[in-house]
Order: structure tokens, then C-alpha cells, then sequence
């Protein structure tokens, strides 16, 4: 079996990453969807430049993007809407092919990759992994999958696929917002930077705490 094999037969539409206003600003303007270590070296986003986090304790994958399979982290995005609170930002999901799963040099980590119990593959056998029917976060602490549990969905939440470097842009699909206002905005963005053939979804439920 393939990693193309099982995005067909658990019907894995896309890959998504929660990032802010600023964020979605400086993917769309740099033509890609740049690792932390990446964004922090960039003369170009030095002044839209806003990690998600004020600090990441997995400090050997830095050089990696952080993405989630067809939900976002919860969990993560939680925490990070509390660390930006008081300020004038907004959240977006951008929605990418599930392609780029196959591409050369993506991990697949069970659960938070800063977790004790976590398991990081790579190839068909990584991704697999992270579908499992239990998954040990850390020491009297698992995720079970159960009967209702969608096929395209990790059995962990906190589940993390790390890809490699940056992302190029082509491979985003669409974005969802919160609210109409907030589209419009996204719209007028797209518009500037030359984008026709990314579709804006407001889907407010996905922004829920």
C-alpha cells in the first residue's frame, strides 16, 4: 500500500493549517508556507513575521512545517488564540492537497510531536500510524478511535504531519474564515497579489473553542 493508497481509501481531502491575518499575508506574498526556523531567517516577512506560539519546545524540527489531517489541533489553536488575544488579529485555515503527503521528506508523528508517546514515520507505514486504534500521548494518557470516528480523521487530535522546509503555494486550495467580513478582506488580499483560483469558505464552526 501507498500513501496515495490511503488518502484514496480514507477519502483524505486535505491538509490544513491554522495561521493568522499576518500569517496568510506572508504565505501569499512569499509564494509559499515557510517552516518557524525559516520565517525567523526571512528579511522579506521581518516586519508581518507572527509564529502561532511564543515558543516551541521541539527544537530539532524546527526546519519543518506543522500541519494537521482534514481538523485542525484544537488543542494547539487553543492555546495559541489565547497567546494573540489582545491583539487586533484574525485566524484563518488554509486547506492544502492531501498530495503533498507523498512528497519526499514528510514525517507522520501519532500525536503532539513534543509528546513522550510519540511515534514519527515516514512513507505509507508513518502515515498509517497515525490512524491506529489507540495512540499513547504520553504515560496513562491515549486517544482511542471508535466505531464513529471518521476514516479521514486522526485518532488523535494532536496528530502532526511535518513537512520539510516550505511549502509552495501552488498546493493551497482554499481558505476558511469566520465570518463574511473577514472573507471580503481575504478576497481584497487574493485580489492584490494576483490569486484567482483559491476558493474562500466561511465556515465559522471550525474557529469554535
Amino acid at each position: 500500500m501507498t500513501i496515495a493508497d490511503i488518502i484514496e481509501q480514507r477519502n483524505i481531502e486535505e491538509v490544513v493549517h491554522f495561521t493568522t491575518n499576518l500569517g496568510l499575508t506572508g504565505i501569499l506574498y512569499s509564494k509559499t508556507i515557510k517552516s518557524r526556523e525559516r520565517l525567523a531567517k526571512s528579511e522579506l516577512l521581518e516586519f508581518i513575521y507572527s509564529p502561532n506560539a511564543d515558543t516551541r519546545k521541539d527544537e530539532h524540527w524546527l526546519d519543518y512545517v506543522n500541519l494537521s489531517i482534514s481538523r485542525i489541533n484544537r488543542h494547539f489553536f487553543r492555546a495559541s488564540d489565547g497567546w494573540h488575544r489582545h491583539r487586533d488579529i484574525w485566524w484563518c485555515v488554509i486547506s492544502l492537497s492531501p498530495e503533498i503527503l507523498t512528497n519526499e521528506g514528510v514525517y507522520f508523528c501519532t500525536t503532539n510531536n513534543i509528546y513522550t508517546g510519540v511515534e514519527r514515520g515516514a512513507g505509507a507505514e508513518g502515515l498509517e500510524a497515525l490512524f491506529a486504534d489507540r495512540i499513547v500521548r504520553w504515560w496513562s494518557n491515549i486517544a482511542q478511535r471508535s466505531s464513529e470516528t471518521p476514516p479521514n480523521h486522526t485518532t488523535c487530535e494532536q496528530a502532526e504531519v511535518l513537512y520539510p522546509g516550505e511549502i509552495p503555494v501552488d498546493y493551497l486550495n482554499r481558505i476558511y474564515v469566520a465570518s463574511g467580513e473577514i472573507a471580503d478582506e481575504v478576497h481584497g488580499l487574493l485580489r492584490v497579489l494576483g490569486y484567482s483560483d483559491i476558493e474562500i469558505v466561511v465556515k465559522p464552526e471550525i474557529f469554535v473553542i
